[in-house]
């Protein structure tokens, strides 16, 4: 019982954490836009956040492994994986793609759907997530993930090639390989449709099971 106490307490202050973050990245990025009026700024106020948000994320990959969830592993990768690789490898190393819409759209959609998603775990680790909530965090995603992928990371990529052609990035990583990162960088954006076409449908299938059991219980009550 005390380490599940001890469990449940982690899990909510690093649910809360995440949660206050992303909420203060949007307000960041929704407040350059309205000072502005451009969205060329999302990544000047709020970059360095959603880096290290989205750094710190991979525990959610050893809350899968270690049991403290029931996620597993594979899909929290994933995720994991995708974005960090967007945000690190390509969004701040490269300085010419920072100031285009598509990061702008990546950011704000990232920004609404993960303040959603850790508020809807924090809560839950309380015991205390009113319907609302678990019905935004169930649905939201249909609108946020789509105009997040394709507007904003997969376009994204695709104007960042000719900067990354133009500078070899990451040439001494690349060298023992038999390719370079434009090259691995292409397989990216034709495979990424197709992962994250399996992501979306294991978040449909998990819409269904949590919000049919959240009708059970109304219709019990």
């Amino acid at each position: 019982m005390a380490g599940s106490g001890i469990a449940t307490l982690y899990l909510l202050t690093y649910n809360s954490i995440q949660a206050f973050g992303w909420a203060i990245a949007l307000f960041r990025i929704l407040s350059n836009f309205s000072a502005t009026g451009s969205v060329a700024g999302a990544y000047a106020s709020a970059g360095d956040l959603i880096c290290l948000l989205q750094s710190i994320a991979f525990l959610e990959v050893v809350h899968g492994a270690l049991g403290l969830v029931p996620s597993g592993v594979l899909y929290p990768f994933m995720q994991w994986g995708g974005r960090t690789h967007f945000v690190l490898a390509i969004v701040r190393k490269i300085v010419e793609v920072q100031e285009l819409p598509a990061v702008f759209i990546t950011f704000t959609a990232w920004s609404i759907a993960e303040s959603i998603r850790y508020s809807h775990y924090a809560l839950n680790c309380i015991g205390s997530c009113p319907s609302w909530i678990v019905y935004l965090r169930y649905t939201a995603f249909i609108v946020l993930y789509p105009i997040g992928l394709f507007p904003g990371e997969i376009w994204l990529m695709y104007q960042a090639l000719p900067f990354v052609k133009k500078k070899n990035l990451y040439a001494n990583f690349f060298a023992p390989l038999p390719f370079n990162y434009y090259n691995f960088l292409w397989a990216v954006l034709l495979s990424y449709p197709f992962l994250w076409f399996n992501l979306y449908l294991h978040m449909l299938k998990q819409r269904r099971s949590k919000l049919g059991k959240q009708n059970i219980k109304k219709k019990r009550n």
